[in-house]
């Protein structure tokens, strides 16, 4: 399991990077020579804290997944009639929302407290401004302290596997997307409801700029619910006006 927690992060993280560099050259290609130095480094140094965390990752994932197959302890389920097919869309949002609620708080903490955030965040806020390779470029700490949690889930929330599937597929989406250092959502979705409500590179931007905000992972309803929504980056706002009539 580590090692599909790897592989997935490098294929996944490895092609947003590869079309960011396709799509928005200056952010991923710099022509000057010391930025691009200073950009590979950064990159290695993603991908190396990455590859720790996937192996802290992949421990209880495999686990769960092992007495789910061999004990069936967990609350996976296979067959769709078990549970009411509302229960599939029901069951996806519960695990989001439990986990962007748990990334919110565990996050905030590490921003609120000197120490927590000189022991393990920092890590991940040596990236200035974060790639698409710094969606798991952890602190074994922090790592730790997530690792755990869609695990644990599986054993006290009913979830059939396709959905299971997907709250993986978005985790990953999300983790990388948010850190591209450029918007991929359309400009129409950023200033819809989408983006009043979901969070995208666009807001998660302004956190590695700032810092005190701006936590959440999925949704932007703790932010906005604590008051520490400061909205969306108007660097990446504007190249995304800039360019997008060039797309059309």
């Amino acid at each position: 399991m580590c090692l599909i927690v790897a592989v997935r992060y490098l294929a996944v993280s490895g092609l947003f990077a590869w079309s960011s560099r396709v799509v928005r050259p200056d952010v991923y290609a710099p022509k000057d020579p010391k930025k691009a130095v200073r950009l590979a480094k950064q990159i290695r140094r993603e991908i190396g804290w990455s590859l720790l965390a996937a192996i802290i990752y992949g421990l209880p994932a495999g686990l769960a997944a092992h007495l789910w197959a061999t004990r069936g302890w967990t609350r996976i389920y296979a067959d769709v009639s078990d549970y009411p097919l509302w229960w599939l869309p029901v069951s996806l949002f519960l695990y989001l929302a439990i986990h962007d609620s748990w990334f919110y708080w565990t996050h905030r903490a590490m921003h609120h407290w000197p120490w927590l955030f000189r022991k393990a965040h920092a890590v991940h806020h040596e990236s200035r401004p974060p790639t698409a390779w710094a969606a798991m470029a952890f602190h074994p700490w922090e790592a730790v302290s997530a690792a755990w949690l869609i695990p644990a889930l599986t054993f006290l929330i009913p979830i059939h596997i396709v959905p299971l599937a997907l709250v993986l597929t978005i985790m990953t989406f999300f983790g990388v997307t948010n850190h591209m250092g450029w918007e991929i959502f359309p400009k129409r979705w950023v200033d819809g409801w989408f983006g009043r409500h979901v969070i995208s590179a666009s807001h998660h931007h302004v956190h590695h700029e700032r810092y005190l905000s701006n936590y959440g992972l999925y949704f932007r309803f703790w932010d906005k619910l604590c008051g520490t929504d400061k909205g969306l980056s108007d660097e990446l706002i504007r190249a995304k006006a800039k360019r997008e009539p060039q797309l059309q």
